[in-house]
């Protein structure tokens, strides 16, 4: 009835369509945090070296042999195990901010800042809070990747891949790194807009719970 319909009209909101592109943005992130973490058999998803069942079964070994083949397996593992927390790390935080917009969506669906202005400061806060917070995150993740990169089994693990001919072994931050950097940035902007939005819809909330008291 006139109730569901008055739900659904907050998705029409700018605030509603800010907390659905927080969604996308996030969900970007986390399949690009999953990307950057591979596979155990050190998979990087270049096309020139074929799907992940050749890899994973010896097929991109096939220009090694003896010891290099060994040492090459040495290498990708450990440069797996390397960057394994890193993007553990940048998947959960991504899933938390898949959950967080999520949340307040349906919160809204319910009108509960109607009801209740006051949430709608709580939830500025929040916004505020993350948004900050996105910056030092963003700064250890690219940090601890470059970290990774600079080691000395990456530099290893790099030349004797080259050795060899293989290409897209190179110890730099590859597009889906580079992506989920860019897409945090994208998330702060939308967190501290969310954030100008509850402001205004609260400020409008309350002046239309003023109205009739002056009357």
């Amino acid at each position: 009835g006139s109730l569901e319909r008055r739900r659904c009209l907050y998705l029409r909101t700018g605030r509603a369509c800010c907390q659905m592109v927080e969604v996308l943005v996030a969900a970007l992130i986390l399949v690009c945090s999953s990307v950057s973490c591979g596979s155990a058999g050190g998979y990087t998803g270049l096309p020139a070296l074929g799907g992940i069942y050749y890899y994973q079964y010896g097929g991109a070994y096939s220009g090694f042999s003896g010891a290099d083949g060994e040492r090459a397996q040495q290498l990708d593992q450990r440069f797996y195990l390397l960057k394994l927390p890193i993007a553990r790390a940048a998947m959960a935080v991504g899933g938390c901010l898949l959950v967080f917009p999520c949340v307040l969506i349906l919160v809204g669906v319910l009108r509960v800042p109607w009801h209740f202005p006051g949430w709608l400061l709580i939830e500025c806060t929040l916004y505020i809070v993350i948004a900050v917070g996105t910056v030092p995150a963003l700064y250890y993740f690219l940090h601890s990747l470059l970290s990774v990169y600079n080691s000395s089994g990456c530099k290893e693990r790099e030349q004797l891949y080259e050795s060899k001919g293989y290409q897209g072994f190179w110890c730099s931050l590859h597009g889906a790194e580079i992506a989920a950097g860019l897409l945090g940035c994208m998330a702060a902007m939308a967190y501290l807009l969310s954030a100008g939005l509850a402001v205004r819809d609260y400020r409008t909330i309350h002046e239309q719970n003023q109205k009739p008291l002056q009357l």
